[in-house]
């Protein structure tokens, strides 16, 4: 699976989109009120992971040590 934060801001628009559809029945709106709350849940967590990642990576690159692994994470 090659998810990038470009297929989730897609996915998020996507789900936006959706919500806005007009023809939605009560129910179906409700239906997808969860959906999206579920969505925003774990698209927050990417975003967490990603912005991490992101913090780890600067971080090795200011303390470059070449006797030290890059953590796997890092690589690729």
């Amino acid at each position: 699976m090659k998810n990038t934060l470009g297929d989730l801001n897609n996915y998020l628009f996507a789900q936006m989109e959706r919500l806005d559809d007009e023809s939605l029945s009560d129910e179906d709106l409700k239906k997808e009120l969860e959906r999206s709350k579920a969505i925003t849940g774990i698209a927050s967590q990417i975003v967490a992971n990603a912005n991490l990642v992101l913090k780890a990576k600067i971080a090795y690159d200011e303390n470059i040590d070449t006797e030290k692994d890059k953590p796997k994470m890092l690589e690729g």
